[in-house]
């Protein structure tokens, strides 16, 4: 078999150079979604059902998008043709979802119609997210894999930045922030639709820049087994998976819970908090809408970095540990700013948690996994601790919310303490290989 050439920096950059313009769209849609839905006239109690579909998306379209194109052959190549659909899909739905309360619908009809554009929205955004994984993996060297998965994360994070400060940004252009009751506010609507022209320039330039290798010349570079997989299923891998694989599944389980309270309240917390309104139809609504895309940047900006930071620690357990602590702090923090330029400091400290979720779950499954084989497959069943906890969080926020007092405040409490309960079980997790 082949070595695979070294690839210069521009053709590292290229292979990832679309994840800029599809991370734009999932940061709309990260800071933007419950602020659409509570103006559509969801209850804060229903917010978090909302944020079901989008990890159930997840779960579902990324390992059937990799297995379909593991096996697609064309002159366009095979993880590209995935990449093209799902990027059109994303595009046609950012300039529909926005405007599902300017369609002269009913509330329950427009708030139907949206959560059909959100399921759409999220699989295509999944579609157009997972062959830039397997780009990379595909194309470059053992040597090289750091370097382009370090680019690929920084695009990554500047297409989070972008996404987050949009709406902020077009309501200083003179854009409207507020609209009718029922209606979103011009500044999102043209958010959507600037994203979604960023995206898909992104795709076009990385189609035209980027030819995959022929089959027989994939061949030449990747093993490709001419044997049967083996029969092993995902019942019995799961119960032959490391002690490790499960231990870091539960600290994921508070970790990702967590986050999906922040995406879910942080607009109606900072509205109360810094604005002190909860009428989703006023101006400081709306404001604090955008100024959440702000907090968010922030956070994304705290998240490189920390990133950088986090290679000095020597114990990995330690950082994990210490990381998930001041993500916990930062939640905490939350409920007691009353200074919208104050909630840079605990959005920052949520930064250092976000950093190690996507860094250190992954190094330490699969270092334990090493000698254990189907490694594709494990890490395809570990997906599942990113998404399951999501879905039972939103499936449960609404329940919480009541019991802590209605006031959606308490949830940012509620995460912290959930990222320190996941800090606290990192400690039982083993690190040492069996001999």
């Amino acid at each position: 078999m082949k070595q695979k050439p070294n690839l210069s920096f521009w053709k590292l950059w290229n292979l990832s150079f679309g994840f800029f313009g599809v991370q734009i769209a999932y940061a709309l849609q990260s800071a933007n979604i419950s602020r659409i839905f509570a103006t559509l006239g969801a209850d804060p109690h229903n917010l978090s059902y909302f944020w079901i579909l989008p990890p159930l998306m997840g779960i579902l379209v990324q390992p059937i998008v990799g297995t379909l194109s593991d096996k697609t052959w064309t002159r366009f190549g095979r993880r590209i043709p995935y990449l093209c659909i799902g990027a059109a899909v994303a595009v046609a739905v950012m300039c529909l979802l926005p405007n599902a309360g300017s369609l002269g619908l009913a509330v329950s009809a427009a708030m139907t119609f949206g959560l059909i554009m959100l399921m759409l929205l999220d699989t295509s955004i999944n579609m157009a997210m997972q062959p830039f994984k397997m780009l990379v993996g595909d194309m470059v060297n053992e040597n090289q894999k750091a370097k382009a998965y370090s680019i690929q994360s920084f695009l990554c994070n500047s297409g989070s930045v972008v996404g987050y400060v949009f709406p902020f940004f077009f309501t200083w252009l003179g854009i409207k922030n507020v609209a009718a009751e029922g209606v979103i506010p011009d500044s999102v609507i043209w958010s959507f639709y600037i994203g979604a022209a960023i995206l898909i320039l992104c795709v076009v330039y990385t189609t035209v820049k980027v030819k995959e290798w022929p089959p027989q010349e994939y061949r030449e570079y990747n093993p490709v087994s001419e044997e049967k997989e083996d029969s092993a299923n995902w019942l019995t891998l799961l119960s032959n998976a490391p002690s490790t694989f499960w231990k870091v599944g539960l600290v994921q389980f508070f970790c990702w819970a967590a986050f999906m309270y922040m995406w879910t309240y942080t607009n109606g917390t900072i509205a109360d908090t810094c604005w002190g309104t909860t009428d989703v139809a006023s101006d400081g609504y709306q404001a604090a809408g955008n100024w959440v895309g702000i907090v968010f940047a922030v956070q994304a900006i705290g998240s490189v970095v920390w990133a950088a930071i986090l290679p000095q620690f020597r114990n990995i357990k330690l950082a994990y540990g210490i990381s998930l602590l001041l993500g916990g702090i930062g939640f905490c923090m939350i409920p007691f700013i009353h200074d919208k330029y104050l909630l840079f400091l605990p959005f920052l400290l949520i930064g250092c948690a976000w950093a190690a979720m996507l860094a250190m779950p992954f190094a330490l499954v699969t270092n334990a996994l090493q000698g254990y084989g189907h490694m594709g497959a494990y890490l395809g069943l570990f997906n599942g601790t990113i998404c399951v906890p999501q879905i039972a969080a939103a499936a449960l926020g609404g329940f919480i919310l009541k019991t802590v007092g209605s006031t959606q405040s308490n949830m940012m409490t509620v995460a912290g303490v959930l990222l320190v309960l996941g800090a606290l079980c990192v400690t039982i997790i083993n690190t040492r290989k069996k001999a």
